[in-house]
This record gives structure tokens, sequence and C-alpha cells, in this order.
């Protein structure tokens, strides 16, 4: 079993996705689902294939299914979610046949993926994560609390 496979397979990851979509079940905007999660991921290799750049597509999937699975302990425990995203893939990594380098690569993307780092993995995530957004179609963009400096409001290509 490849490591996406062990990762889109493990109860502990399966459960934090179901959590997260009850609750956010009444938000209008930017849920985090596994359809985002898919979309950073193609998009950050998209651009992964179009800049050449050397990372593995195991890696990129990795980061981008795991980059917001800590909602959950931000929605029970405040904790904030890309911190929380990183407690909780190590375990979930755990279980994986990924490198000891490639789960540190992994979390620090994770753990960046707020802000627009200088580490070339952690902005990729960054920028991916952000161009997934559809801001332009969104019916709660009038409630978005993001800075209009992050918003997508066209498609980029």
């Amino acid at each position: 079993m490849n490591n996406i496979d062990i990762i889109t397979s493990n109860p502990k990851y399966l459960e934090y996705v179901r959590k997260i979509e009850v609750f956010e079940k009444e938000r209008v905007f930017c849920k985090h689902t596994i359809e985002h999660f898919l979309d950073v991921a193609r998009i950050s290799y998209i651009q992964v294939l179009e800049n050449n750049m050397k990372y593995s597509k195991e890696v990129i999937y990795a980061i981008a299914l795991l980059h917001d699975i800590g909602r959950v302990l931000e929605y029970e425990k405040g904790i904030p979610h890309h911190e929380g995203s990183v407690i909780l893939s190590k375990e979930i990594l755990e279980s994986t046949n990924f490198s000891g380098e490639e789960k540190k690569e992994i979390l620090k993307a994770i753990k960046n993926h707020r802000k627009d780092s200088e580490d070339e993995l952690s902005k990729l995530i960054y920028t991916s994560d952000k161009l997934s957004r559809n801001c332009f179609n969104c019916k709660g963009k009038e409630k978005c609390y993001w800075d209009e400096n992050k918003k997508n409001y066209t498609i980029k290509f």
C-alpha cells in the first residue's frame, strides 16, 4: 500500500475528516473538506511540474491531505490549526513508509503553511492553499475575515 492510501485509510485520519465536517456544517465559506485537501494537492503538484521542482508526488499529497487536519484541535481546544495539524499528523505519519527526512519535510511544510515562508516547499503549500479558494464565487465573501490580499478573486494559471 502506498503512503497516500495509508493516510486516507487511517482510522484516525478518517475520524478527523468527519469531525471537521461536523464542526463546519453551518460554515458558508472555506470549508476544510477532502475536496479542499485534494485541490491543494493537485495545484501544488502542477506547480512542481511546471517549475521543475524536485518534490515527490507522495510528499506533496501527504502535506496537502494533512495540512488542515488540526482544525479538529482548533475547534475542540483552541489550538491554532497549523500547530494542531503537526500534532495529529505526527501520529498518522507513523503508520506510513515515509523516511524520517520525508516526515520532517512534511511536518515543516504543514507547520509553515499559514505564512509566506522562505522555505520553498512551505511557500508552495501556502500559495496552493490560497489558489484553491474560489473567493470570486464565494457565497460568504461579505462575512469572510481574510485579508483582501489573501483572497483569490481570479483563476490563475
